[in-house]
């Protein structure tokens, strides 16, 4: 059984997707900002501090949402 930190991140993965592409529907966020969005994101967890020793955490979270960025909407393909 995954741990429940993974199911939380998995479900927060999803409701933030979710939330990405029904602001591009609703014309609140063109795609260009949305990816800009997830680019800051992965740019957080690249440049974050080795302060908290989760430095190979945060580089995996940003491996993972560059690779969201580049196999595009995962949900509508």
């Amino acid at each position: 059984m995954p741990e429940h930190t993974d199911i939380a991140g998995i479900a927060a993965l999803a409701i933030c997707e979710s939330l990405l592409l029904a602001l591009n529907d609703a014309g609140i966020l063109p795609e260009a900002q949305i990816l800009g969005v997830m680019k800051d994101a992965a740019g957080a967890h690249e440049n974050a501090p080795d302060d908290d020793g989760e430095a190979e955490t945060h580089k995996a979270v940003a491996r993972l949402i560059h690779k969201i960025i580049d196999g595009g909407n995962s949900v509508r393909r």
